[in-house]
């Protein structure tokens, strides 16, 4: 088994076909877009694949160490995108194939009208446990 994030990237503008931006869906769409995405997240729960996943607020902060004993804030989140991560989950598959398959699945989601948004989703392997040295 082998971990992956799956990054949600929100745009603030359409870039694909049905990608209406949030601040124009009605509220049962948005609805239907978070239960879809429990729904997702159960059924993986149940074939164990389900590690974690939370959505993000908008706002945010960068913060870094600057040697002086008190860290430079900025306003954030943003990196030199025009993406939002909107929110990530946290999948433990047997294979990449694996992690790409549920990733376009998961991009499917409804947006406005209940037509899927396409949604890009980032996949980033995550790190496994170093190799035990036994000599």
């Amino acid at each position: 088994m082998a971990k992956y994030l799956l990054l949600k990237h929100y745009r603030g503008a359409p870039a694909a076909v049905n990608d209406v931006p949030m601040d124009r869906w009605t509220p049962e769409e948005i609805s239907a877009h978070v239960r879809y995405m429990a729904d997702f997240a159960a059924r993986l729960e149940g074939t164990g694949e389900y590690v974690d996943g939370q959505a993000l607020a908008p706002d945010g902060l960068w913060v870094r160490y600057d040697g002086e004993g008190r860290p430079p804030v900025t306003d954030g989140p943003f990196a030199e995108t025009k993406d939002l991560i909107a929110g990530w989950m946290v999948i433990d598959v047997d294979s990449r194939e694996r992690a790409v398959e549920l990733a376009g699945e998961l991009s499917a989601a409804p947006g406005k009208d209940g037509k899927p948004i396409h949604e890009w989703l980032e996949v980033r392997p995550l790190y496994g446990e170093p190799p035990l040295i036994t000599e």
